[in-house]
């Protein structure tokens, strides 16, 4: 690795990576080598048998390089760079993949090209400095979750991307299951039903880093698959999850971003009512000072509602339908009054005005969750259909339980100073949900849509009115 070189004074090495810049003075060839660990300088010397190799090389040419590393010659150290004290005395060169002559620019952070373009070639676009080190900062904040949860006596679970179609909010992805005709699996929203039901298994305390997946519609910051921390525990209440949770965010922004300044410990916390009140949205902004990008204004936002008007005139939920009311609210919930006045146990993490987690006490009572849907509207039949399978694991025991999901995309965007989602994933789409590098969504051959018995039907030109 490059950043082992300055360790490596008078040795011979080996280094592969790619041609970043070139340049000569003189007779003598100066390449500007990269590998995913930094850039270290090259010299060629004309004596050099494989000069005229080097003299070949272009920008972007995958390349290995074997010679001694030297101590540069004090005018020319680069205390820019942690390299910037020594040079590689090239011996020898191999060109391993040459290079076309790039279509986009991947010396600038990338932000005077259009986006468009730059998932079009996201895996150029991803040589940029600026987007591999919010990779490499992803991977530890992932890493950072893992071990910190691991020594609290979380278990790692995964929970199944297929799962059932049912009524939580977003539009689902379908996914036609092809041994039984007409049925359909949806892609997981989240991993709510399947974290409730281990706890019904007696986990205990579980998390995952999990991918999600909902269909909707355009919206700036938003993607149609992203990662969440997902965690839950039995047998606690509202403060231990609040209280676990704020102890981790601060380890970890101590730990990955010692130059951010967090601005109020322990985060203060505000009503739902309070906030909206005071600040007009339910993600308040509480920075002192907002134009300190290194400031960190964590709150948390409490007592929401549980139940809405939908423009029908019927009622809907505020966040998911397997929030526990408060306590003093239990009564009015399974007798199904006072509807507008119940509060929830739902609180969200709020970090300068974005909302970057939210989780709630959940119901575990199975004649409590058939109240929340009897007053959507729902049939008890319906209920069954959807969700028999909570309801009867809801008869066996089931702990009391709560939990929270962190949105990790959005907490990597604010930590990283960067400007939306797409800029803290390896490989996002477009806002309207396209994948332009792979060209997706695509159409696929009939004969994939007759095994899966399904038929398309196109839309009909619709002539507008004059």
């Amino acid at each position: 690795m490059i950043a082992d070189l300055p360790a490596a004074v008078g040795k011979q090495v080996r280094i592969c990576g790619w041609v970043q810049t070139m340049r000569t003075h003189g007779k003598i060839m100066f390449f500007d080598m990269r590998d995913r660990s930094g850039i270290v300088q090259t010299v060629f010397i004309p004596k050099n048998p494989d000069f005229a190799v080097a003299k070949e090389a272009r920008s972007e040419w995958a390349v290995s390089i074997v010679g001694t590393v030297s101590d540069r010659p004090a005018a020319m150290v680069n205390d820019q760079i942690p390299t910037g004290k020594i040079e590689l005395f090239a011996e020898g060169i191999d060109a391993l993949s040459r290079s076309e002559t790039l279509p986009i620019t991947i010396d600038t952070d990338g932000f005077d090209i259009g986006e468009e373009k730059r998932l079009k070639y996201r895996y150029l676009d991803l040589r940029r400095a600026r987007l591999h080190k919010n990779l490499v900062f992803r991977h530890k904040l992932n890493n950072f979750i893992r071990q910190f949860l691991t020594q609290k006596e979380f278990v790692e679970i995964d929970t199944p991307y297929m799962t059932k179609s049912t009524p939580e909010g977003a539009r689902d992805y379908l996914v036609p299951a092809r041994l039984e005709a007409g049925k359909f699996y949806a892609l997981a929203q989240s991993p709510q039903q399947y974290k409730q039901l281990l706890m019904a298994g007696g986990m205990e305390r579980y998390f995952q880093i999990a991918r999600c997946f909902r269909d909707e519609d355009t919206r700036g910051d938003r993607q149609p698959e992203f990662t969440q921390l997902d965690l839950e525990m039995s047998f606690v209440e509202q403060e231990e999850v609040i209280r676990l949770n704020e102890e981790m965010l601060i380890a970890l922004v101590k730990e990955l971003a010692p130059e951010k300044r967090i601005q109020q410990v322990p985060f203060p916390r505000i009503s739902y009512q309070e906030a909206q009140s005071k600040y007009q949205t339910d993600r308040p902004d509480m920075r002192e000072d907002k134009n300190d990008p290194n400031l960190l204004a964590f709150c948390w936002v409490i007592d929401f509602p549980f139940f809405e008007k939908t423009p029908e005139g019927g009622w809907t939920f505020t966040h998911n339908p397997f929030s526990a009311p408060k306590p003093e609210f239990v009564d009015d919930l399974l007798a199904k009054s006072n509807i507008s006045n119940i509060l929830t146990t739902q609180y969200d993490i709020v970090l300068n005005g974005w909302e970057v987690g939210g989780g709630s006490i959940r119901n575990h009572r199975a004649e409590a969750l058939q109240s929340v849907f009897e007053i959507m509207g729902f049939e008890l039949e319906r209920v069954k259909r959807n969700f028999g399978h909570m309801l009867e694991a809801f008869s066996y025991g089931t702990p009391p339980h709560g939990g929270i999901a962190w949105g990790l995309d959005r907490l990597i965007m604010i930590l990283e100073n960067e400007p939306n989602i797409r800029e803290t994933m390896a490989f996002p789409k477009t806002g309207d949900g396209r994948d332009l590098m792979m060209d997706a969504p695509s159409d696929v051959d009939a004969s994939q849509l007759k095994e899966l018995n399904i038929a398309v039907v196109k839309k009909e030109n619709v002539k507008k009115p004059n």
